[in-house]
């Protein structure tokens, strides 16, 4: 993947251990949604985390400037494509598209829904629009199950892009709703899957647009985030894990649903594709 034709965003927070907070041009969002909660927790929707294990240390040296460190160059320029991608599909119908903040920390993160653990994976705070990532997850992707590449771990970012896309459009107000008013979303075919799988697709959307844009795709990086949308299926973690698989504690969707509502939302390159909530099938 040829990331480095992408323009680098500056609505990056590095927050990480040795790392030197950046200066945030864009504006602070204020929150998008009144509080929701559910079981006693605040809504935070993540990208499926891997089964919990000791945090992976982060692996570049912290004596790196943040300039000079490659892998925050690549967020970075994920990150920016993805605002210039969305800015350009939200003025379609004339919208305009603000641009959430990224955090980067390591270990745990005290966000706008609370405290999160690296070992919850990447997630979105609807609370106050903005995106959480633990770089070290990237490694344990590949570490653990063989999930390499720029293109799956820019599959993590566009995902929870995703959601953000979700709430600024309304695409998922009948998840919002069940959840504010405390009903069942999980399990398969439940809302939440739907949600998931949405914002799977979405991602597939910014991929498409994104490479008519740049052609930035190499041979490979397709099935690169194919695999990834697979390994964070629900019931491929659960075998993962030696466990039954228990369609009733799904969250994310299986892993057959998971790349192909990606790749829905990649071969059409359009928005209505991705109507997960609507759909008879998953």
């Amino acid at each position: 993947m040829l990331w480095n034709k992408a323009r680098r965003s500056e609505n990056i927070n590095d927050t990480r251990k040795g790392k030197d907070a950046r200066t945030l041009t864009g504006k602070n969002l204020g929150a998008g949604l009144a509080a929701v909660v559910l079981s006693g927790a605040a809504l935070h929707s993540t990208f499926n985390a891997l089964p919990s294990q000791d945090s992976v240390e982060d692996q570049v040296s912290q004596l790196i400037a943040p300039n000079d460190d490659p892998q925050l160059r690549f967020i970075e320029s994920i990150l920016g494509d993805t605002e210039d991608t969305w800015k350009q599909l939200f003025a379609k119908s004339d919208r305009h598209y603000p641009a959430p903040t990224l955090t980067l920390f390591s270990d745990g993160v005290a966000s706008g829904c609370g405290f999160s653990a690296a070992s919850s994976g990447p997630f979105y705070c609807p609370e106050n629009q903005q995106l959480y990532l633990d770089p070290a997850f990237f490694e344990q992707m590949a570490q653990r199950y063989s999930v390499v590449g720029d293109f799956a771990q820019s599959f993590v970012i566009a995902h929870e892009v995703g959601h953000h896309v979700q709430l600024e459009l309304g695409l998922s107000a009948a998840f919002e709703t069940a959840l504010s008013a405390r009903l069942p979303v999980t399990g398969d075919a439940g809302l939440k899957v739907r949600a998931e799988l949405q914002a799977d697709c979405l991602a597939g959307v910014w991929a498409h647009h994104a490479q008519q844009r740049l052609a930035w795709l190499e041979p490979g990086d397709i099935d690169g985030a194919l695999n990834a949308a697979a390994t964070f299926g629900d019931d491929y973690l659960q075998r993962a894990q030696n466990q039954t698989v228990r369609p009733e504690t799904f969250s994310h969707g299986t892993s057959q649903q998971r790349s192909a509502w990606f790749s829905a939302g990649f071969d059409s390159g359009r928005i209505d594709a991705c109507a997960t909530f609507n759909a008879a099938q998953l």
